[in-house]
């Protein structure tokens, strides 16, 4: 992916949770009707305000989607950005924001959707109005509540606009080491870039990008800031970028030392860090560079200096020297540096897997016959005289000859052996065949291809609960099944009186539940009323004893004096059921209470007739009051409460009236022509 893929400085500005809101509103009101009068038809009524909440959600959604599409996704960049950017913003925080301005989004749409819902059932110019006020305010409300999300996305962005656009796939070499040892003053001179240059440490604090000629070709040189010598965990945000820059780019290192001690580090702990960092180095060209020459040189240095950077050196690491103040041996670094890194490039493109990959996706195909017409090999005459041993007679008509090596031609392809094609295979085994789409299977390994292949239901293999010994098992049980019929053990006549009774019971039990079922099913489908659970025990309980009271032998239950004690006892249980069926019915029946007021006879009736007479008193058409000053009581307080809400400027018991002043781009309309007021 190359740099221009990662242009952090066309990221739309982040505005505020307040000024989100007035861009959004302001928007609305401009592009949207402002003029609807209490005379338009309600359908007309409730598309004006639709209109109006449906455009708000979709700018909200607009500029939302635009500001979560712009960010850069960590899953999506370069590893090298992803980590700079946990580096410098966290990236879990990051997400975070990213995630809250996302879920703002959807909620903002599903508002909208349930006011367009609700909108639809307005009957009044106020309440459409009043429904369009709260989806709006609801949506503002969201925003403000992701003010701080906002505001960091803005932080982030600004900083993110600030950083040097760094190309990871481009040739590029990575400067590296000790503060303050002449890291930025050899990217100044090398390159055309400005990096701040100071006599103390830590001048540079973020990574700074120049770009150079070599070869007709550009390079891109990388000022890291300072790195120490110590564990990873206790290093800064400064020396974590460094960090990231030589885990990730692909790019020739060069490790700059200073033998002078100049820097305010003692050479050895300049060679310890390079041992602590040289695992990021690992498969990358690498180099040595030691700097400021004017003061110590290679050969001045201590012996024991000299001998590890020789040992350096027989590791394949190149060992340079220059001066960035005298600019003594400065470009013959670059160009060493260049040349490394290019020979590096394109030994790793020789041994690339994927060339090798590319080269074995080569195939030679064979071409296909188009139509049906024969196109039998040619065989040169020479070549078919040779291979038949014999000499061409002359003499003969050429007709003749071409004859002849038809017919030569014609035995020597039926020698040929025939391919057998699926074709001949369909035709030799007609209603048998069946196509073998495994034939064709392009595996690593060709035995594979008949395995057998697991079948997999809700997860688990259909083989695991298979018995391979479920067919020999049915058949001893059938062959138990047949021996228990010889032997007569389910002949009828073996069978005493009370297994019959039992089983006769058992079968109009079955038949009694069938039928309960049905009529409880039809119930069901026509919508009627069903018994609560416990009644409908009961009245099973007392079927079932009925039943066994039908089924069962009078004989049985007779005392000596003849009379029956089951009959007697069945009878109190029967009485049980009845009465738990009227008590079911009762209570699925409305129950109005009857009353009678007065206890006068009516033209000579007796008082109990007269109130059976009587119609009851219906409720419903009391309106809910039993007696007449209850009524009063409630006719007064229900015009207080309509007093009440006259009082408060609403329209009916449903309409809410809410003081709140609202903005008067909200209130006015547009002006017209010629005109300098407000409607």
């Amino acid at each position: 992916m190359s740099g221009k893929a990662y242009n952090f400085k066309s990221i739309t500005v982040v505005p505020k949770a307040s000024d989100f809101v007035d861009i959004v509103l302001s928007k609305t009101q401009r592009k949207t009707p402002t003029v609807v009068h209490k005379g338009y038809a309600i359908s007309r009524i409730r598309n004006f305000y639709v209109r109006k909440v449906k455009f708000t959600a979709q700018s909200f959604h607009d500029k939302l989607d635009t500001i979560i599409t712009e960010f850069p996704k960590l899953d999506d960049v370069h590893p090298f950005y992803a980590d700079l950017m946990n580096v410098l913003y966290d990236k879990d925080h990051y997400k975070i924001a990213l995630g809250q301005i996302n879920s703002a989004k959807h909620m903002i749409d599903n508002l909208a959707k349930d006011y367009v819902r609700l909108l639809k059932y307005g009957d009044s110019l106020y309440r459409c109005k009043q429904l369009k006020r709260a989806a709006l305010g609801r949506m503002a409300t969201l925003m403000r509540k992701h003010k701080s999300s906002l505001e960091y996305l803005e932080q982030v962005r600004q900083h993110l606009s600030r950083l040097p656009s760094i190309d990871p796939n481009t040739r590029t070499l990575l400067v590296t080491g000790f503060p303050n040892v002449g890291k930025s003053s050899f990217v100044n001179k090398v390159t055309r870039a400005d990096v701040e240059v100071q006599p103390y440490a830590f001048t540079t604090k973020s990574l700074f990008v120049g770009h150079t000629d070599y070869q007709y070709l550009r390079w891109q040189v990388i000022d890291t800031p300072g790195i120490l010598d110590h564990p990873l965990e206790q290093r800064n945000t400064i020396e974590m970028q460094a960090i990231t820059a030589l885990a990730h780019l692909r790019a020739c290192v060069l490790y700059v030392m200073d033998l002078s001690q100049q820097c305010g580090f003692t050479v050895e702990q300049q060679f310890s860090l390079f041992e602590n960092i040289k695992p990021l180095f690992a498969k990358k060209p690498l180099a040595i560079i030691v700097n400021k020459a004017d003061t110590m040189k290679i050969e001045d240095a201590p012996a024991e200096v000299q001998e590890r950077l020789k040992a350096y050196e027989a590791e394949g690491i190149s060992v340079l020297s220059m001066s960035t103040l005298t600019e003594e041996g400065v470009a013959q670094v670059k160009n060493a540096a260049c040349d490394k890194l290019m020979t590096y490039r394109i030994e790793s493109k020789t041994r690339n897997p994927a060339m090798q990959a590319s080269l074995n996706k080569l195939n030679v195909t064979l071409p296909r016959p188009r139509d049906n017409k024969a196109r039998p090999a040619f065989i040169p005459e020479g070549a078919l005289n040779k291979r038949m041993g014999r000499v061409p007679t002359k003499g003969r008509t050429q007709r003749e000859q071409k004859k002849q090596r038809n017919e030569e031609r014609k035995e020597l392809l039926a020698q040929m052996p025939k391919r057998k094609l699926a074709r001949d295979l369909q035709e030799e085994l007609r209603e048998e065949y069946s196509v073998d789409l495994r034939k064709e299977w392009d595996l690593e390994d060709a035995s594979w291809r008949y395995d057998e292949i697991p079948e997999i239901l809700d997860g688990k293999n259909v083989a695991d609960f298979v018995d391979p010994d479920i067919d020999e098992k049915l058949r001893q049980l059938e062959e138990e099944e047949a021996s228990r019929k010889a032997a007569g053990e389910y002949d009828s006549e073996s069978e005493d009186e009370d297994t019959k009774a039992v089983r006769a019971r058992a079968l109009l039990l079955r038949e009694r539940r069938n039928m309960f079922r049905v009529a409880s099913q039809r119930k069901s489908k026509r919508n009627a009323p069903v018994l609560p659970i416990k009644i409908r025990r009961r009245l099973a309980e007392a079927e079932e004893r009925r039943l066994a009271r039908l089924n069962r032998p009078k004989h049985a239950t007779d005392d000596d004096d003849g009379d029956s004690d089951y009959d007697e006892d069945t009878r109190g249980r029967s009485m049980d059921a009845d009465e738990d069926a009227s008590r079911a019915a009762s209570r699925s029946r409305s129950r109005t209470p009857l009353r009678a007021k007065s206890k006068k006879t009516v033209k000579g009736v007796a008082p109990e007739a007269a109130a059976r007479r009587k119609k009851p008193v219906s409720l419903r058409a009391a309106g809910g009051v039993q007696s007449s000053t209850l009524k009063k009581a409630s006719k007064k307080m229900q015009r207080l409460g309509f007093r009440k809400i006259n009082y408060m400027g609403r329209q009916g018991e449903a309409d809410r009236h809410i003081h709140v002043k609202m903005p008067k781009f909200l209130y006015t309309g547009k002006r017209g022509v010629g005109k300098a007021d407000y409607r």
